[in-house]
């Protein structure tokens, strides 16, 4: 009888905190799991969670009344400051712990090489960097964190996961065929959290990768060595040259003694991939033929049979 009120008195109180119509409440080890009409779930311990898990940092940033920095949690928008945090208000360089102690792990998120990197392209900034996949592969964390966002994104990333994690950044995991968690979900290194795909404002396959500071993105690649699957550095060093405008990628002309923010944005090579987005009464041979190529190779492109039935807005490998 006493558990029954208690949980009685859990659901009056998760209504009482919540807009949405608590329909259920379950305990778990983990902690009392309110389920919502909308089949949405979280836990009832996370409603006062203030959305910091490194308090060191915080402290730091939050004490630099020139900052103004933002970043509350909010389970509903990709960037919880809308976009306001000015990284180049920075004067002075903060310390952050990649890895440490405590949390050690890293884990590439997916395998595959990469196919378009951070910096200017097609006439606008491309924030992460993109890795090749399989649709339904495995997206794993890079690092441990909570859940901070998990569901479809109208913005152009398609199916979104973004996870804050202990060493004070945010990492984003963008069209994902489906998500394999959810918000508030606290996540080791390596756990699955999608499935890769191709949706949202996507042309073939792949992961687009962010790493965040405050809202701001940075290039990963001054963090991750994806060729190694391993970070640089334990130790990262955040000034406001990570970030746009001062930011490109670092490569052979910087790393010989041009300046980064001169670095003119490389040409995509004519061999880059091109990739074709089905349309109603499109054949393979007629997409074929549309795009100079044969079936037997799109065929081999996208690992399908020339049986294979078209799906219309179906992105496929032309090249």
């Amino acid at each position: 009888m006493k558990a029954l009120f208690f949980l009685f008195s859990i659901s009056l109180l998760a209504q009482n905190v919540s807009s949405q119509t608590v329909i259920d409440t379950i305990k778990t080890p983990e902690g009392t799991m309110l389920v919502y009409a909308n089949r949405t779930w979280e836990y009832l311990e996370d409603k006062a969670f203030d959305g910091i898990l490194n308090y060191d940092l915080h402290q730091r940033v939050s004490t630099d009344t020139s900052l103004r920095f933002v970043q509350s949690w909010n389970n509903d928008v990709c960037y919880t400051s809308d976009r306001g945090n000015d990284l180049m208000r920075l004067q002075d360089t903060l310390w952050l712990c990649v890895t440490d102690e405590i949390h050690t792990d890293f884990v590439i998120p997916v395998p595959g090489m990469v196919t378009s990197r951070y910096g200017f392209r097609s006439g606008r900034y491309h924030n992460g960097i993109d890795l090749d996949l399989e649709i339904g592969d495995t997206v794993r964390a890079a690092w441990s964190g909570k859940v901070r966002y998990a569901k479809f994104n109208d913005g152009g990333f398609g199916n979104l996961v973004i996870i804050r994690h202990h060493n004070g950044l945010e990492s984003f995991y963008a069209h994902l065929s489906k998500h394999l968690t959810v918000p508030d979900q606290e996540v080791n290194a390596g756990d699955p959290i999608g499935l890769g795909g191709n949706t949202g404002h996507s042309f073939g396959a792949h992961l687009h990768f962010e790493v965040r500071f405050y809202d701001a993105p940075m290039n990963p690649e001054q963090i991750i060595d994806f060729a190694k699957k391993e970070v640089k550095d334990e130790n990262l060093l955040i000034t406001r040259n990570l970030f746009r405008p001062g930011a490109k990628p670092t490569d052979a002309s910087a790393e010989s003694g041009e300046s980064i923010a001169s670095v003119k944005p490389k040409t995509t090579p004519s061999t880059s991939r091109k990739y074709y987005k089905v349309r109603p009464g499109d054949t393979l041979s007629e997409i074929a033929s549309r795009n100079n190529t044969t079936v037997s190779r799109l065929c081999s492109l996208n690992s399908i049979r020339p049986t294979k039935t078209l799906q219309v807005g179906q992105s496929l490998r032309v090249k």
